[in-house]
């Protein structure tokens, strides 16, 4: 796809490219996505860290981003996902399409929240976690590290570290 444009960036190849540009002169969109743990998307956000570059934030432009939302270096926001007041985005976190994260939410690094997910306010989902397409969390609830919360679950308590939830209510499998 070199020689291509998206979205009125020019394409210029693969990974192989990037070592032909010194870090001090361009900066990286991680375009790798992630189903379940978001494990190998973090490996090449890291990998690229490492040599010394850097990553660019990226917001649809129809996202609605309240004006004190905190978006870390390499954050996803996706076309039509909302933002509310107070909340953090950790670095390389996807929230992706029509997402909504409600109010003082804390969403940490290397996170994956899939489609259609609702995140009530005061929530904190933990490193590496992912949230599967239309879950819904409800307020105050802590989700540990590494831990995935299934397609359509209802989280009405604590999740914890690297456990996997499923259903309605969500309990571990």
């Amino acid at each position: 796809m070199a020689g291509a444009c998206l979205l009125g960036v020019p394409v210029l190849g693969g990974d192989e490219v990037v070592d032909e540009f010194p870090p001090s002169e361009i900066q990286l969109i991680n375009g790798l996505g992630s189903v379940g743990p978001p494990i190998k998307r973090q490996q090449l956000f890291d990998r690229y860290k490492e040599r010394g570059y850097e990553f660019a934030p990226v917001i649809h432009p129809s996202a609605v981003v309240a004006a004190d939302v905190v978006l870390g270096e390499g954050s996803q926001v996706m076309a039509g996902v909302i933002l509310q007041a107070g909340s953090s985005i950790g670095v390389n976190a996807i929230i992706n399409t029509r997402a909504s994260v409600d109010h003082d939410c804390t969403i940490q690094k290397h996170v994956h929240i899939a489609p259609g997910v609702t995140i009530s306010g005061g929530v904190i989902v933990g490193e590496s976690s992912h949230i599967g397409t239309g879950a819904t969390v409800i307020q105050g609830i802590t989700i540990g590290k590494r831990a995935i919360v299934a397609a359509g679950a209802v989280v009405t308590k604590e999740v914890p570290d690297y456990a996997k939830v499923r259903g309605v209510p969500a309990r571990e499998f």
